[in-house]
């Protein structure tokens, strides 16, 4: 593959890693959100301070973790303290930033659901679980929500609403008393979606290069709102697709797999 060319995974784990600012304080979940967190770690944001749930303050690993329990984020931290400081100093105590997650489902007012597809006491599917995020999700002065875009992700209703997003939209989540700002960006591997000011179902604002709107609307199982100024995605730059497939690489020896990641 060459430096021109990039997979749909691949724009939008950059497009991801472009939203955090460098200084930021991220509050990092697994997979695709830890990827795009060190991306941006190792690219334009060099004193981004990544935080996982474990405990690592200021985590830099040299290869992306396999879960938050990972010795390499504790071993590359400024500092490791305990699992209730992190919840109850940085993130209750409004020192979070941004909090970046991942999500089985997602519906249009960016409510999350990694608990159940079907019903709760007798699901089809059993998923990972809430782990931090429904408090990362409720606490984090932003959130970004980072999956693959289908219409078996984004769905009409969630079975379960593990994570809050908007509720029901409007000012549901203040009346709720839900006190941080909620989600602010959806990167999916088609285009990127922000909520609408108002009504806070989420809009696509940006569509990757390649990607119609007929496409993503396929993909999203309700009826998409399109931004009258839609906009069209940065293409990744050489020095990005070169540090991710680099960190790919190293993963995948590190930990015995095929390099190259998803997609």
């Amino acid at each position: 593959m060459s430096e021109l060319e990039f997979s749909a995974t691949e724009i939008m784990t950059v497009a991801a890693s472009r939203l955090l600012g460098n200084g930021t304080v991220c509050f990092v979940g697994i997979g695709l959100p830890s990827t795009a967190a060190n991306l941006a770690r190792l690219t334009h944001a060099p004193d981004v301070v990544l935080i996982y749930e474990s405990g690592p303050i200021g985590a830099k690993p040299t290869v992306l973790p396999l879960s938050i329990g990972d010795g390499d984020l504790s071993l590359t931290a400024d500092t490791v303290v305990s699992t209730p400081e992190i919840f109850r100093y940085w993130l209750q105590g409004g020192r979070i930033d941004v909090g970046f997650l991942g999500a089985a489902q997602i519906d249009r007012f960016a409510n999350i659901n990694t608990t159940v597809i079907g019903p709760y006491d007798a699901p089809k599917v059993r998923l990972p679980g809430a782990g931090g995020a429904p408090e990362i999700a409720a606490q984090a002065k932003e959130v970004f929500i980072v999956l693959k875009q289908n219409k078996k992700a984004f769905v009409e209703k969630l079975p379960f609403i593990t994570s809050a997003g908007f509720l029901d939209g409007g000012d549901a989540r203040e009346k709720a008393g839900i006190p941080g700002g909620g989600p602010t960006a959806v990167i999916t591997d088609l285009g990127i979606l922000t909520p609408d000011p108002v009504t806070r179902e989420l809009t696509l604002t940006s569509i990757h290069p390649g990607v119609t709107v007929e496409q993503v609307k396929e993909a999203t199982g309700w009826d998409l709102k399109i931004a009258a100024d839609l906009k069209t995605t940065e293409i990744p730059d050489a020095a990005a697709l070169t540090a991710l497939r680099d960190l790919q690489a190293r993963t995948a020896k590190a930990h015995g797999q095929n390099a190259g990641g998803e997609g």
